[in-house]
C-alpha cells in the first residue's frame, strides 16, 4: 500500500489542480461509513456528493455490478439491451404518467447539457431562463446555466447568453419569460447555492407562464431526485409536472450515470442529434436497476421525509449560537452560519462526520436516505459540539 504521504504528493504532482483536497485519503466504504487509509472511520454524511443514496457499497447494488460485468459491460444505443430496456421500464413507473421518454449518459452535468438540447430540438427557440444563486454543472452548457461567477467568469465569451432572475420571485421570472424562450430551468432545491427550497407557488407559476408561452420548464433534479427531498422529485412538492427533468448522482448507487426525461406529448428528438458512446451502457443500467428499485422497495422515500423532518426539529431545539438558519427538505439539509464554513467542516470531520459546503457560510448535509436514528444522532451531537 502507498504510504498515505505519498497519496498525497502523487495526486498534488500530477493531479489538474482543479480541486481543493481534505487531507484524508478515503480507500474503503460501508453503509453510512467510509475508512481513511490510516484506518480513521467517518460517518458520511456527503453520501459521495449525494450519490451513495444507498450507502456505499449496497448489496443489492454491488450484486448487480458483479453479475454484469461478467456478462456484458458495454454496448452502444445502437444496439437493443435488455438491462436498458428494464431501466426505462422502471424509470416510467415512478415519473408522472406523462414523462416516459429518456436519454441516458453519463452524469448530471451531461443531463443538463442534453436537456437544453431538448428544449431547443422541441421549440426551435434559443432564449434560456435560469435562477440566481443556481448550479447546473461544469460544461459550457450547463456552466451557462450556473449563477456562480467564479465558476462562469474564466469562460464567459464561449457561454451562450442567459436570462438570470432573482429565486423565488414570481414577476421577474414571468417577465423574463417570453415566446422566444426555449428553456426555464430551475432547481427545486438549491444546493450549492445554499440549501434554498423553491417555494410553491414559485414553481406552480413557472408552469403556468411555460404554459401560456410554449417554453419548456426544465427542472434539475440532480440532487434532490430519488427520493432526496422526501417526494420521489422534489417538483412533486408542488404537484406539477415540468416538460423536462434531468437527473443524475443517486440514479445509479455510485456508477456514473445521468438522464434526460421529457413527457411523451412533445414526441421523440430527431435522430442523430445527439448521442453518447457510454450513455445507457450495461453495467451503469443493472447498477441504476438495483438502486432505484431498492429505494422503491424499502420505502426510502418515506424514511428520508420522516429522519429529515426530526432531524431539523432537533438542530432547532438545540439553539445553535453559530447557526442562524436551518432549512431544507427531506435528508437535503443547509445550516446557514454566522462565519464561513471551512472550519466548521474541518471541526465536523475531527468529530467524525463529513459534511459538504454550499457557498461561503452553508453547511450542507446529503445523508444517505437509510441512514438511522443513531447515525444522525451522531451527527447532531457533532454539529451541537462544532456550533453551539
Amino acid at each position: 500500500m502507498i504510504e498515505t504521504t505519498t497519496v498525497f504528493e502523487i495526486e498534488d504532482r500530477y493531479g489538474s489542480g482543479a480541486y481543493g483536497k481534505r487531507p484524508t485519503a478515503l480507500v474503503r466504504g460501508q453503509g453510512a461509513y467510509v475508512y481513511d487509509q490510516d484506518g480513521n472511520r467517518y460517518l458520511d454524511a456527503t453520501s459521495g456528493q449525494g450519490v451513495a443514496a444507498l450507502g456505499h457499497c449496497h448489496p443489492a447494488v454491488v450484486k448487480a455490478i458483479s453479475e454484469q460485468v461478467a456478462t456484458l459491460i458495454t454496448s452502444h444505443e445502437s444496439f437493443y439491451n435488455d438491462r436498458r430496456a428494464a431501466l426505462y421500464t422502471l424509470l416510467s413507473s415512478i415519473m408522472p404518467a406523462d414523462i416516459n421518454r429518456f436519454f441516458l449518459c453519463n452524469s448530471g452535468a451531461e443531463a443538463n447539457e442534453g436537456a437544453l438540447k431538448v428544449a431547443k430540438l422541441l421549440t426551435g427557440r434559443a432564449g434560456i431562463v435560469a435562477a440566481k444563486r443556481s448550479f447546473h454543472g461544469r460544461t459550457t452548457g450547463a456552466l451557462s446555466l450556473t449563477w456562480t461567477q467564479k465558476y462562469r467568469k474564466p469562460f464567459q465569451a464561449w457561454l451562450p447568453a442567459v436570462d438570470y432572475v432573482a429565486f423565488n420571485d414570481i414577476d421577474a421570472a414571468c417577465r423574463a419569460i417570453s415566446e422566444e424562450t426555449a428553456a426555464v430551468v430551475v432547481e427545486p432545491v438549491q444546493g450549492e447555492g445554499g440549501v434554498h427550497p423553491a417555494n410553491v407557488e414559485y414553481l406552480q407559476a413557472l408552469r403556468e407562464r411555460c404554459d401560456q408561452t410554449g417554453a419548456m420548464l426544465v427542472i434539475d433534479e440532480i440532487q434532490t431526485g430519488f427520493g432526496r427531498t422526501g417526494k420521489w422529485f422534489g417538483f412533486e412538492h408542488a404537484e406539477i409536472v415540468p416538460d423536462i427533468i434531468s437527473v443524475g448522482k443517486a440514479i445509479a448507487g455510485g456508477l456514473p450515470m445521468g438522464a434526460v426525461c421529457w413527457r411523451a406529448a412533445h414526441g421523440p428528438i430527431e435522430r442523430a442529434t445527439h448521442g453518447s458512446t457510454f450513455g445507457g451502457n450495461p453495467l451503469a443500467c443493472a447498477a441504476a436497476l438495483a438502486a432505484v428499485s431498492t429505494i422503491r422497495d424499502e420505502g426510502l422515500v418515506d424514511q428520508a421525509r420522516v429522519t429529515g423532518r426530526w432531524f431539523m426539529d432537533e438542530l432547532n431545539a438545540m439553539n445553535l449560537r453559530g447557526a442562524r438558519e436551518v432549512r431544507g427538505r427531506g435528508l437535503m439539509i443547509g445550516i446557514e452560519l454566522r462565519t464561513r464554513v471551512t472550519p466548521a467542516l474541518k471541526a465536523l470531520q475531527e468529530q467524525g462526520v463529513l459534511a459538504l459546503p454550499a457557498g461561503l457560510n452553508t453547511l450542507r448535509l446529503l445523508p444517505p436516505l437509510n441512514i438511522n436514528r443513531e447515525q444522525m444522532s451522531v451527527v447532531a451531537a457533532a454539529i451541537q459540539t462544532v456550533l453551539g
